[in-house]
């Protein structure tokens, strides 16, 4: 059985008022949804968007929409903390081969961020499926990776 991040328990949560700036941040992409749930989109086709999140200690991805049923892998494990949508901070452990799936009914979603809490690199695969109930966002120029030549 695929698992999900509802079969994860935090190992921190809190409702606590987040910094200004993250506050600012967030505001922001609810104004103008961020599609790019990766720091690199590796490979699209006509049914799917491969991601890559590398994040060395201390770094963080900004706030990112997921409207697509997706499951991500965690490559090198670690620890990271997100700030979601519902207002809270949560902090968790992946463990190298980590897998969960995730899926959203029409118009539903999630937004959250990714700071790496560890000492080394932390290193995430997501592949979306752009055959969801909800159509896939636009993304921005510049993301699609370049033809080889």
């Amino acid at each position: 059985m695929a698992l999900s991040m509802l079969d994860k328990a935090a190992e921190k949560k809190d409702k606590s008022q987040w910094p200004a700036e993250l506050t600012a941040e967030f505001e922001r992409e609810a104004k103008n949804p961020n599609p790019c749930v990766g720091s690199t989109l590796l490979s699209e086709n006509e049914r799917t968007r491969v991601w890559i999140i590398r994040l060395a200690p201390g770094e963080r991805i900004g706030f990112h929409r997921h409207v697509l049923d997706y499951f991500w892998t965690s490559v090198s494990g670690g620890r990271g903390r997100q700030h979601v949508h519902d207002g809270s901070t949560v902090e968790y452990t992946y463990a190298p081969g980590e897998t969960r799936h995730e899926t959203y009914g029409k118009g539903e979603f999630k937004v959250h961020d990714l700071e790496n809490l560890g000492d080394q690199e932390m290193v995430f695969m997501t592949v979306e499926f752009k055959d969801s109930a909800n159509k896939p966002m636009l993304l921005p120029a510049g993301v699609r990776p370049q033809a080889a030549a």
